[in-house]
């Protein structure tokens, strides 16, 4: 977390949490949503305007977090910006000399691997869980045939509680969880 972003939370350490705002899509691109997208109908179905400022993208990934329940968000300075998703907390980005790199660039070793009934392929690591990239596919496969990796088939529905994370926290918000 950033020295700003410490110095805030001192500083201001009651302010509320943002839920429905800000969301992660399954090719590890961050969305903003106003209110009229949110009006207009949940993540992923109703996105909103994606993030392209370089330097705030960066900024999300370096502050970039899991509570203690499993809902995933932005700290903000003082306040948590709770991120909705689309498919998991990390997008893996395989790389040709058999790094993986999570969506905001950390550094991972995979644990296991899995795959759910429509073919996606998700990873376990030492830094959390994630779907790998679709356009990364041919270097997952290749980790496969060499037998790097073996992967468990799964069903996509069990794998929030399976690694703990929340889809939608503003969904758990609304239902009072």
């Amino acid at each position: 977390m950033d020295d700003i972003v410490k110095a805030a939370l001192a500083k201001w350490p009651n302010v509320p949490h943002c839920h429905g705002w800000l969301g992660l899509d399954a090719r590890g691109q961050w969305y903003m949503r106003d209110d009229r997208t949110q009006a207009a109908g949940p993540f992923p179905q109703s996105k909103g305007s994606l993030l392209r400022h370089d330097k705030l993208v960066a900024f999300i990934h370096r502050n970039y977090l899991a509570d203690e329940e499993g809902q995933w968000y932005f700290q903000n300075g003082p306040q948590r910006v709770y991120v909705e998703l689309e498919a998991t907390p990390q997008v893996w980005r395989l790389q040709p000399d058999g790094g993986v790199l999570a969506h905001t660039g950390a550094p991972a070793l995979v644990r296991s691997s899995w795959v759910d009934e429509a073919g996606r392929l998700y990873l376990d690591t030492d830094i959390g869980f994630g779907l790998v990239h679709t356009a990364d596919m041919a270097l997952a496969a290749d980790r496969v045939e060499a037998g790097d990796w073996s992967p468990q088939d799964v069903r996509a529905a069990e794998l929030p509680a399976r690694y703990g994370y929340v889809m939608s926290p503003e969904a758990k918000k609304k239902a009072g969880q």
